[in-house]
């Protein structure tokens, strides 16, 4: 049976507006809806400061929708228009009119367009973050800018860790340029969990369980959201999947030091963070900001990687440091962190990453498998040894 957009927007009208008597639809708070292989998209714009109340609202509205037959899934998540020109955080966040109005009228109120802005509320201490069902340790692997190989570190890594025979998964945290479903090979769609609401079951492959954007939609489909909307995925991929028992759930980071690094720091109870660099002076400027953010929010940093190291010709076997050698190590020592070790630039690795072959799967036997291996056994040690290892996440305190 193909549903259409009609029914989907009918179901949602039954869903009322936050604090008024209308709906959704009619109050325009919610956009276009897109319908791919039985499974429904849309958001709901909603002012800023409101997520986390208005939160049931969302799962509201993902509910009816899924109620529908021939919806075998829903991803909705809440968004926020700012003002043109606003600043992009601590800014007014714009409201629909209608839902202003309507607002103004349930309080008995008219607008008063020189009126005092309210007193600030006392501030609050922020909540512990809530940490996934079953699963032990989260590792995130960060970098502080793209294309230094984070996620095939990440991939290579979270092998390691099997290796090590622990039960692990990925989730790829990178909604905007999502690898891991390449890196893995894997293709198809995430099916529901029978009578588990929306709750999906991960996807698979090397005895690896993984989420990630790209089972959602086309390799060459471009996401473009706005930071509420990337944050809300990411809570329904880390909450609404049906990850089973884990020891460590390792998160590919998307790069840089953005909102997205920041919430996800902040409301997922992280065990520990690696930091992924090349031996370059800029790139270690940039990784050293993605520790710096780490340790501003009092994430334990398990270590430094330094990828594409260095260079063997396998013609003439001649060694040589294209990106520069050590950088890495020197900075960690610098920074008082842990250097996990460095992974050559190698052919092998990256053939074996566009074809979905992992060599730490693929070639287990082989040195570059080894590789990595050492490097998942060592950052497991400092977890081990990370006394603060299972906490709730702090505040965020910027100076």
């Amino acid at each position: 049976m193909t549903v259409t957009k009609e029914q989907v927007l009918e179901a949602l009208r039954r869903v009322k507006g936050p604090d008024l008597d209308g709906n959704i639809i009619e109050l325009g708070l919610v956009s276009e809806v897109l319908l791919k292989d039985d499974r429904a998209y849309f958001s709901i714009t909603i002012p800023e400061e409101r997520a986390e109340e208005l939160e049931p609202l969302r799962q509201a509205a993902a509910k009816v929708v899924g109620d529908i037959d021939g919806i075998s899934g829903v991803t909705a998540v809440l968004t926020a228009d700012v003002q043109p020109g606003a600043p992009k955080s601590g800014g007014k966040v714009h409201e629909n009119p209608r839902v202003q109005e309507a607002r103004q009228r349930k309080n008995g109120s008219t607008p008063v367009a020189s009126a005092p802005p309210p007193p600030s509320a006392p501030p609050q201490a922020q909540p512990a973050a809530v940490g996934v069902p079953g699963v032990k340790h989260l590792i995130a692997v960060a970098s502080g800018k793209g294309g230094v190989g984070k996620s095939t570190t990440t991939v290579n890594l979270a092998l390691g860790f099997k290796a090590l025979g622990l039960k692990v998964g990925i989730l790829d945290a990178d909604i905007y340029g999502p690898s891991q479903p390449r890196l893995l090979g894997i293709t198809g769609r995430p099916t529901p969990v029978p009578g588990g609401g929306n709750q999906l079951n991960p996807m698979e492959a090397y005895g690896i369980k993984c989420m990630s954007m790209g089972f959602m939609v086309d390799e060459g489909t471009p996401v473009i959201w706005r930071g509420p909307m990337v944050v809300s995925a990411l809570n329904q991929m880390l909450r609404e999947v049906a990850w089973g028992d884990l020891d460590v759930l390792v998160i590919d980071m998307p790069p840089g030091t953005g909102d997205v690094q920041l919430t996800m720091a902040q409301q997922v109870p992280l065990s520990g963070a690696i930091i992924v660099s090349t031996p370059q002076d800029l790139a270690l400027i940039d990784a050293r900001k993605g520790l710096n953010m780490f340790r501003k929010v009092d994430i334990p940093v398990l270590g430094i990687i330094e990828n594409m190291s260095f260079f063997v010709c396998p013609s003439c076997g001649e060694r040589s440091e294209i990106f520069g050698h050590g950088g890495a190590a020197n900075e960690a020592e610098k920074l008082g962190v842990p250097f996990l070790g460095g992974v050559p630039l190698h052919m092998d690795i990256r053939a074996k990453s566009d074809s979905g072959q992992p060599i730490t799967a693929t070639e287990p036997e082989g040195p570059y498998a080894k590789i990595y291996r050492d490097l998942a056994a060592t950052a497991w040690e400092g977890l081990a040894t990370n006394t603060e290892a299972t906490r709730a996440a702090p505040s965020i305190v910027f100076e």
